[in-house]
């Protein structure tokens, strides 16, 4: 006999596939039996690798009967005469397709059990039967992702494509996250018999993604993921989805992820609870599941996690811009997928650009918090904060903190002590006016940050539970985007706590002290402001890293005030900033009785003067019902 040519699989395949059509029309009565197996054999020799119909046999234990009834439904799809065989077997023409009583009649070492519901062909749906016929008379019917199987081609069931995507291996990606996959892969590999469930829990969706993609491809599997939302509610339909996916894991060599959010459930652990080979769950809570799970922990890196993804996605850009990775790795909380997207078409050859690119990059648009904070501007420079030298120092000394994070916590080891207050909680205290608001934005536009004022009638329900779940999203989406938070009039929120009377007492209690273990845990920077300092309880001078009071202005301070409150733009006439300091105001007064009078200037179509400064330090005072005095205004006109 001649020697076996060499033939690519999918050839080999075919040519498999007319040999065994050949012997199952022996077994119909056209043909040597005998002569067909050589020619089986001889195809089968052919193979570089096994045969679709072999490893159909292999993924589901198949016996050789049922390889034969799957190779008779698919013959009579793939070959008309062998159809037409089918049909003359049983005695009807008319009907040219297989049934099990005829497999049972033809085909060698048959047995009833073969469609039985809990067999293979039906367990996978490898074989669909109608039942109304008759299971003997009934026709074996293949399904049409397990005909295309046999034929060589091996894609997903279109019943699944709208339902699962395929989840690309890992790009840039922390070692620490590397490290959980690898941790992974070990304990799944050290386990007999069925695979645990692995539950991936964490801040870091991403990142989640990145982990069950590099654990699929360490063992050797594809994965693919299903949205928890898109799994039925049903249990028929449950069951249905779910031998799909079986039956698909098996034909692509795949494991499943399936992703959540913190409303998962029943059906999510119903669904996963049944399913063989590798499921991974991954969201911010995993759900309770029953049987055996793995749990592994998958947040943001931390700071030298994020420097390090800095250094690897600018790769040799990285020198240029060494000055400005260690303020991107201390002020934001980015994924590697987020800094990968930052670092794409980024021109490093004007650093100054480059880092303000990546800076704004970093802050993104702030939707998370625009429902529950009112994003802020920061215009306001060191120039146009006019206060005492002490306090000027201290807010100086804060930037210094926030600037130099990443050094002293985690280069130098601070963080390795505690992993509390790491943050930089700041209390601005004074009169209404005094600056505290200018001075907030006067930091973040030199710390480069951006600025959210918290909208307290968005922040505070009167409903149980509702206030802490709204601060922890605007604690959890401000870490995302680095901002600084600035919580005015914050005695409305921070208040004292007090001795507990009632359920509205001890409800008011547990979002104080909350807050108090937030605000802590708060890695950037927060500004609490308030006029009433003695209001707060007593348990934040702890937690604040600053406390900055801010007093009422004197009288050179107030000159200086006025010197800079004037655009450059503004046509001034003759001020006396002597005269004007003389007004007792704080720089908040100053600035409204500034703008009234050029609005009064614009509409007489003169300079700002002396009168119109005075007209409208009347108009100021007058909304606190109180008039300046002789003494404060002499000689203004």
């Amino acid at each position: 006999m001649n020697a076996p040519r060499e033939l690519d699989w999918t050839t080999a395949n075919q040519h498999l596939l007319v040999a065994e059509f050949a012997r199952l029309r022996a077994r119909l009565g056209e043909g040597e039996v005998a002569t067909a197996d050589l020619q089986v054999e001889a195809a089968a020799r052919c193979l570089p690798a096994p045969a679709a119909i072999d490893t159909l046999v292999a993924l589901f234990a198949l016996s050789g009967f049922e390889r034969d009834m799957l190779l008779l439904a698919a013959g009579v799809e793939m070959d008309a005469r062998l159809a037409a065989l089918c049909g003359e077997a049983a005695g009807q023409p008319q009907r040219p397709w297989a049934t099990f009583g005829l497999a049972l009649a033809v085909l060698p070492e048959p047995h009833w059990s073969a469609l039985t519901p809990v067999a293979p062909l039906r367990r996978w749906r490898l074989v669909e039967v109608d039942e109304r016929a008759g299971l003997t008379s009934a026709r074996l019917q293949l399904d049409e992702r397990v005909l295309h199987f046999i034929a060589g081609l091996n894609y997903p069931d279109h019943r699944l494509a709208a339902l699962l995507d395929t989840v690309p291996p890992a790009g840039l990606m922390a070692e620490a996250h590397r490290d959980i996959a690898e941790q992974l892969a070990t304990r799944i590999g050290e386990q007999p018999g069925r695979l645990p469930v692995v539950m991936l829990g964490g801040d870091d969706t991403d990142g989640q993604q990145d982990v069950a993609a590099t654990l699929a491809q360490t063992l050797g599997v594809g994965l693919f993921r299903l949205r928890a939302g898109d799994i039925p509610a049903a249990p028929h339909e449950q069951a249905a989805l779910r031998s799909l996916w079986q039956r698909e894991a098996a034909l692509l060599g795949a494991g499943l992820l399936v992703t959540h959010s913190d409303e998962a459930g029943a059906t999510l652990a119903r669904f996963v609870s049944d399913i063989d080979g590798l499921v991974i769950v991954a969201g911010t809570r995993p759900p309770p599941l029953d049987g055996d799970t793995v749990h592994a922990t998958v947040d943001k890196p931390d700071a030298p996690g994020q420097r390090q993804l800095w250094q690897a996605a600018l790769g040799e850009g990285a020198a240029a811009l060494s000055a400005t990775l260690d303020g991107l790795a201390s002020q934001y909380r980015l994924g590697a997928r987020r800094i990968a997207a930052s670092v794409r078409q980024l021109d490093t050859t004007d650093p100054a650009q480059a880092a303000a690119t990546l800076h704004r990059h970093c802050r993104g648009d702030g939707t998370a918090l625009s429902e529950l904070a009112q994003a802020i501007d920061p215009r306001a420079t060191w120039d146009d904060l006019i206060l005492p030298e002490a306090q000027r120092r201290t807010l100086q000394q804060l930037a210094v903190h926030a600037r130099h994070r990443i050094t002293v916590h985690h280069d130098w080891g601070f963080a390795g002590k505690s992993a509390r207050g790491l943050g930089i909680a700041t209390l601005f205290s004074g009169d209404s006016g005094t600056g505290k608001t200018l001075a907030a934005e006067v930091l973040a536009g030199e710390l480069g940050l951006a600025l959210y004022r918290i909208d307290l009638s968005a922040v505070i329900s009167k409903y149980i539970g509702e206030t802490e779940k709204n601060l922890r999203k605007v604690f959890d989406a401000a870490e995302d985007i680095g901002a600084l938070l600035l919580f005015d009039e914050a005695d409305a929120l921070f208040g004292k706590r007090s001795e507990v009377k009632d359920s509205h007492d001890r409800y008011a209690n547990i979002e104080v002290s909350y807050l108090l273990q937030r605000m802590e845990a708060y890695r950037g920077l927060a500004i609490l402001t308030t006029n009433h300092k003695t209001a707060l309880d007593t348990a934040f001078s702890r937690r604040l890293r600053f406390v900055v009071h801010f007093p009422y202005p004197d009288a050179v301070q107030r000159e200086a005030i006025w010197r800079h409150i004037f655009p450059a733009a503004t046509p001034l006439g003759e001020l006396d900033y002597a005269k004007l300091a003389r007004l007792n105001a704080t720089g908040g007064n100053i600035r409204n009785i500034a703008l009234s009078a050029a609005f009064l200037a614009a509409e007489a179509g003169t300079a700002v003067s002396m009168a119109h400064l005075l007209r409208a330090a009347h108009l100021e005072a007058a909304k606190r019902e109180k008039s300046p005095t002789d003494a404060e205004t002499r000689g203004w006109v």
